[in-house]
């Protein structure tokens, strides 16, 4: 049973400090009365004019050159999402501020293009978006996502995408005119076929229906398409992977990968309240195999294990054999 206060098309539901901030507004009153912390406000979009848009991955986990993020903070309030805490360095939190305050880069493409113009340019794939979602609901009427597609087009560029919203169909006219140059390579992200699961995992993000309709879709004009299992989370939609797996496939997917689920800063109190608030039956499970991937911890940062997990080995006591 949810909390009465459960905030309805949102992801998370708890406002972690920013660690970043010295100040904080808190629910605190001399009286001890107790009042709601938080409130389910409008969505407001912020306008943001950086200097470059294009940034190196380092990471040697990703295995891609240049990431591209239009969009700051995202609409769909994936409660897991590892991005929340990048937020933070806006000044926002990671909780519901990075889904209701939507950073807008409105000169993104324009940027691009003259980064692409540099001498110093070295030609790698961008990865579009890789921290947000490129194909969030905003989208639809900023169309930058668009913009960027022409400028690669336009300079003959290596993209990735990966999205989990079925607006990249709008765009495949671009795509299609990239594959043909062997330019792209989309990845569909699905975490669940459980479109209950997903209503509160992902409120704000299409269904799992229309996502392997987009891979469909893509399949059939050529397009090479592989599925992101993720994140798994277990106890909560681990036994599904076979069944996506196979309908992914069937869909018309190439290849398929997995990431396990990465509650890193602020995103672990974040998840811990959502599923003590959403799933309390089997919140402590779901806790306790997610640490038993990360060695016993919650969350596991270094390069290598931090998106695959690794198994928490136990000694067995004394007189045990085996």
């Amino acid at each position: 049973m949810k909390a009465a206060n459960y905030l309805k098309g949102r992801g998370a539901q708890y406002k972690p400090a920013n660690p970043y901030r010295k100040q904080e507004y808190v629910a605190a009153h001399v009286e001890g009365l107790d009042e709601p912390m938080l409130s389910n406000t409008h969505t407001e979009f912020l306008t943001e004019r950086p200097k470059t848009v294009v940034n190196k991955v380092e990471s040697p986990d990703l295995g891609i050159g240049y990431s591209l993020n239009p969009y700051q903070g995202c609409e769909h309030g994936c409660v897991y999402c590892y991005a929340r805490n990048t937020h933070q360095y806006w000044g926002y939190g990671a909780g519901l501020d990075f889904e209701r305050k939507i950073i807008v880069k409105e000169d993104a493409p324009q940027t691009l293009a003259r980064q692409l113009e540099s001498k110093n340019w070295q030609v790698m794939p961008i990865m579009l978006a890789g921290n947000t979602d490129c194909y969030q609901p905003i989208e639809a009427k900023k169309k930058l996502t668009r913009q960027i597609l022409e400028v690669l087009l336009q300079y003959r560029h290596p993209v990735s995408i990966i999205t989990k919203n079925a607006l990249i169909l709008r765009d495949l006219d671009l795509l299609a005119e990239l594959n043909k140059l062997g330019l792209v390579h989309v990845n569909i992200s699905i975490t669940t076929l459980d479109e209950k699961l997903r209503q509160k995992l992902e409120p704000r993000t299409a269904s799992a229906a229309k996502r392997l309709e987009v891979v469909r879709q893509l399949s059939t004009a050529g397009l090479p398409v592989n599925v992101m299992v993720a994140p798994i989370i277990p106890g909560l939609n681990d036994s599904e992977i076979p069944a996506i797996l196979k309908q992914a496939a069937e869909a018309g997917a190439c290849n398929a990968a997995y990431t396990i689920v990465r509650l890193n800063g602020s995103v672990g109190p974040i998840f811990e309240d959502w599923i003590r608030q959403t799933f309390p039956d089997r919140a402590e499970k779901v806790l306790k195999q997610i640490a038993d991937c990360h060695g016993g911890q919650m969350n596991d940062s270094r390069f290598g294990t931090r998106m695959r997990g690794r198994e928490n080995l136990r000694r067995p006591s004394a007189g045990c054999s085996g």
